[in-house]
């Protein structure tokens, strides 16, 4: 493990957003045990220090015949005769005989990680074709399904009646399994768009009868909105607030106006999320594309890093670690610039003209401010800064974080030169 030189010890990890690895943007539904395993050994040995600790399986864990760009319809998923999900021992072998994921998140744990997975909103359409009974009930899948409420883009599951108590549970049963596998966070997808309050209320509190600590993140998010804040914040640790983002300028340029609108709000009451990061090798047997590396330019790269580190959403990294290129690990393990995710607070943009685009922020014990410095044209350009405008004073020493390195001012003003589409973090 490499030394940690970290400028100051890492807070608590309920007092900053949450930092992981998932499988979706290299593997889509297709992800395996041995890949799992890779990345979580990897992000042991390299990354732990620097607050990432939390590895994700996404979607369809639980389909044998999973492929990568799409789902297949009438997928023939793995259930426990209570209509649960259970991992597919072709992908996960460790999982057979009944043993669940429980095999796979000990190893996970004795790298001294966290384990998490995907799982959809409701309850699956084999498990209310076969009538299947839940756990602990008089009650048969088919009785607390609502067939009307479906998801638009996968075909895995109605969503559930919650006025029949049968509803709650079913989540019940299925949370519980998953604290007994030592399931330590689960993404919850469709719950957000359209936003199901039931939904999440009713996940939120099989996590709180689950028996073991497990953080909620939901997803997707195109439409959450602050006047959801108090009903999110109750019930997660962390919300999307976009669709999912792909290596493509266009989807990082639109979270600057999200990420502005959610940063005042973000705590450890609960964050936005701007969403995985597309970063290093992707596409491997993903939804979308074929195998590559990022499309962003290293710029871009920088300035999506940039704006979520100083707007503190959550990070999860969507490449394969192992695979992915030492530029991109050496960004994933930059101290100084990951201190403004773990110490910052009221981050907020400040300006916003002529495809410049600034940012501040505090230090939370005062000992220092924060500043990103973005250009939004598809040209390299000069840009002159006035230092009030950072909120930073004359004599302060203005050091860029990425490099590592002081820029020089004239005590009014800096000037930057910035690539297309670049940024620079700055401290002072």
């Amino acid at each position: 493990m490499p030394e940690n030189r970290l400028p100051r010890p890492l807070p608590d990890r309920a007092l900053r957003p949450p930092m992981g690895w998932n499988s979706w943007d290299c593997y889509g539904t297709t992800v395996t045990e041995e890949e799992v395993l890779g990345n979580a050994e990897f992000m042991a040995a390299r990354l732990l220090p620097y607050g990432w600790d939390t590895v994700v399986v996404d979607i369809q864990w639980y389909e044998p015949t999973a492929r990568s760009h799409g789902y297949n319809p009438d997928a023939p998923l793995v259930l426990d005769a209570f209509g649960r999900q259970l991992p597919a021992p072709n992908r996960f072998p460790s999982s057979a005989g009944g043993a669940g994921f429980r095999p796979l998140a000990e190893r996970v744990h004795a790298l001294g990680l966290r384990f998490g997975l995907h799982i959809m909103r409701g309850v699956p359409r084999r498990a209310v074709a076969g009538r299947l009974p839940i756990r602990g009930t008089e009650f048969t899948a088919d009785q607390v399904a609502d067939t009307t409420s479906v998801c638009p883009w996968n075909s895995d599951n109605y969503g559930l009646d919650h006025d029949h108590p049968g509803a709650q549970a079913y989540y019940d049963s299925q949370v519980a399994q998953f604290a007994d596998w030592g399931v330590d966070f689960i993404k919850a997808d469709d719950m957000l768009k359209p936003f199901h309050d039931r939904e999440i209320t009713a996940y939120a509190r099989a996590v709180e009868r689950g028996g073991r600590p497990i953080e909620l993140s939901l997803s997707p998010g195109t439409e959450v909105s602050l006047a959801h804040l108090n009903h999110l914040r109750e019930h997660a640790t962390m919300w999307r607030i976009c669709d999912d983002l792909w290596d493509r300028w266009e989807d990082v340029e639109a979270q600057f106006a999200r990420m502005a609108r959610w940063a005042p709000w973000q705590s450890p009451a609960g964050w936005a999320d701007a969403d995985m990061l597309p970063l290093g090798r992707i596409g491997i047997r993903a939804e979308r594309g074929a195998d590559r590396l990022s499309r962003l330019t290293a710029a871009e790269q920088i300035s999506l890093l940039t704006l979520w580190l100083i707007s503190r959403s959550p990070l999860m990294m969507g490449g394969d670690l192992p695979t992915s290129p030492p530029e991109t690990i050496a960004l994933l393990s930059n101290e100084e610039a990951l201190s403004v995710l773990w110490h910052g607070t009221d981050g907020r943009e400040v300006l916003r003209e002529n495809g410049l685009v600034l940012w501040t922020a505090n230090d939370s014990d005062g000992s220092r401010r924060y500043a990103a410095v973005f250009s939004l044209t598809a040209e390299a350009r000069r840009v002159t800064v006035p230092l009030g405008s950072l909120g930073v004073g004359p004599g302060d020493r203005l050091r860029e974080l990425w490099t590592r390195q002081d820029i020089p001012h004239d005590g009014h003003h800096v000037q930057m030169d910035l690539p297309a589409h670049g940024a620079v973090l700055l401290s002072a």
